[in-house]
């Protein structure tokens, strides 16, 4: 497996979730951190692990037979 098939830029993310990447940089610096988990490689490179995406769509998940 490579890198990039497990990992994410923020262009990426933004597209799978269909969001525009603005949505995803600000996410990222509300106080405190909203989205998914993310590693700043540089101070102009973000990327998002597979797994953490997946964990936090879950965890944000609405079951329309348990909503109120």
């Amino acid at each position: 497996m490579k890198i990039h098939d497990t990992w994410f830029t923020t262009e990426e993310l933004a597209d799978l979730l269909g969001v525009d990447p603005s949505s995803v940089r600000r996410w990222r610096t509300a106080t405190p951190p909203e989205g998914p988990p993310f590693v700043r490689v540089s101070t102009r490179h973000t990327i998002y692990a597979r797994t953490d995406i997946e964990a936090w769509l879950e965890q944000h998940r609405t079951d329309p037979g348990n909503a109120a």
